[in-house]
């Protein structure tokens, strides 16, 4: 069995979209709201907010509604397509109302920049699930880790393409005394590279030919199958797995709550505890990105060989330990140095680890007809840890000590660990070749 990589790249196009769209999101909408519209941090922080909030209630709904859709093009496609082409639209609104906002302030504009910004994160809620779910679609359930690799690479591809822009079209140099910054042509770039990935996407994966060729192939392997029909076109999940489940879903919602919160107030942690300053701090966490980056393709091989559960529980443990060593060496130096850099190298290992096959364990225990409900699970679980965690961390940090974060994060990872270790199913592993030699298994 052999992991056609050329389409699971293809595929991940909508993935490396989606990745460009909330880096530029979180990056810049922020500044716009504190900037121009002078939105103090309560009132754009809960702006910020809505889309995890959105997300809690559009992706399963839109997940579970694209298992049931039926169109020439696909169950997934018509979503996507629908999706993609209007964030295109409503996100190159929104710098003209800025722009517009900043010359001649009013009440009307700063209403309708808020309007179109909830439009545009309902827009984008529409078709992440069953973007996701289209991998699962169309690979077959063995090689799933490895393709899910792949998706989350081309994601980091997307994130990436836009700090590039970014850093080429705002230099400090540029943007230094300004007291206005004139983005559009910013989300127009942006959104003309989420354009053409999914025009390619459209042009070049035909997913009713692919779903097709795939679920014949799961015909021919009902072992792999843990659901069972139950008479209705739907699927009944037996009593065992549904416990796995919920075990899962929970050590999701753990981790999240975890890794979340130290994504989301390092930069300040380490401006308090260490007086170091904004370069630092993104210095720590772009050598994470780095190490979860070249992390990706491995850790799906290696899941592929001793099985995705035992993969993850080795990520957590790992991501424990670097969390605790987070801890120490923040109190003991002073200075931010190599072996904090090496930290972080290892959090990005730890949490490619886990990340890469945890959704494919959730989308193991269906059989194809519910995938993008499932995904929709997947991500109702992450949302929801990322709506607490910044608040409770942020509150523990301001009542008790700013260095409970690490301590914090390493306790709800560690409980993630105990959840693990009641999850008995989503695990398959590939017959591939041993060692090095699984790459063989991958086509060109």
């Amino acid at each position: 069995m052999k992991l056609n990589v050329k389409r699971t790249f293809l595929v991940g196009l909508a993935f490396l979209s989606i990745c460009a769209f909330w880096q530029m999101y979180d990056n810049v909408v922020p500044l716009i709201l504190t900037n121009t519209f002078h939105l103090n941090e309560t009132y754009s922080g809960a702006i910020m907010a809505a889309d995890n909030i959105l997300a809690l209630f559009l992706l399963p709904f839109f997940g579970s509604l694209s298992d049931r859709t039926k169109t020439s093009i696909g169950k997934r496609m018509p979503f996507i397509l629908f999706g993609t082409g209007l964030a295109v639209i409503l996100m190159n609104i929104l710098p003209m109302l800025d722009n517009s906002y900043y010359r001649e302030p009013n009440s009307f504009k700063m209403i309708s920049f808020v309007v179109t910004l909830g439009l545009l994160l309902i827009a984008m809620g529409t078709y992440r699930s069953p973007a996701v779910a289209l991998m699962p679609d169309v690979t077959p359930k063995p090689l799933r880790s490895r393709a899910n690799a792949i998706i989350n690479l081309m994601g980091a591809v997307g994130g990436i393409i836009y700090l590039g822009i970014a850093a080429v079209l705002y230099p400090g140099s540029r943007t230094k005394g300004l007291a206005h910054v004139n983005y559009q042509i910013l989300f127009v770039v942006v959104s003309a590279i989420m354009f053409l990935a999914v025009g390619l996407l459209f042009l070049f994966v035909k997913e009713p030919q692919l779903v097709e060729e795939n679920r014949k192939l799961e015909e021919a392997h009902p072992e792999w199958n843990l659901a069972e029909d139950d008479g209705s076109g739907g699927e009944a999940l037996p009593a065992e797995v549904k416990r796995s489940l919920g075990f899962l879903l929970a050590s999701i919602a753990l981790w999240f709550i975890g890794y979340n919160a130290v994504t989301t107030w390092f930069t300040t942690y380490v401006s308090v505890v260490m007086g170091e300053g904004l370069g630092g701090a993104s210095t720590c966490l772009l050598v994470a990105t780095a190490g979860a980056i070249v992390s990706y393709i491995p850790i799906g091989s290696l899941a592929s060989r001793i099985g995705r559960r035992k993969t993850i529980m080795g990520g957590i443990m790992l991501l424990t330990a670097m969390f605790i060593a987070g801890f120490l060496l923040t109190s003991l130096f002073t200075e931010l140095n190599l072996i904090m850099y090496v930290c972080f190298a290892l959090v990005g290992l730890a949490w490619a680890a886990i990340n890469v096959n945890s959704l494919p364990m959730v989308v193991e225990m269906c059989r194809g007809a519910d995938v993008g409900k499932f995904t929709g699970y997947y991500y109702t679980a992450s949302m929801a840890a990322q709506i607490v965690t910044p608040v409770l961390a942020g509150t523990l940090m301001r009542l008790i000590s700013y260095r409970i974060l690490f301590l914090y994060a390493a306790f709800f990872v560690l409980c993630s660990l105990l959840t693990m270790t009641q999850v008995r199913h989503g695990d398959q592993k590939a017959a591939a070749k041993k060692g090095l030699a699984a790459y063989e298994d991958m086509d060109d």
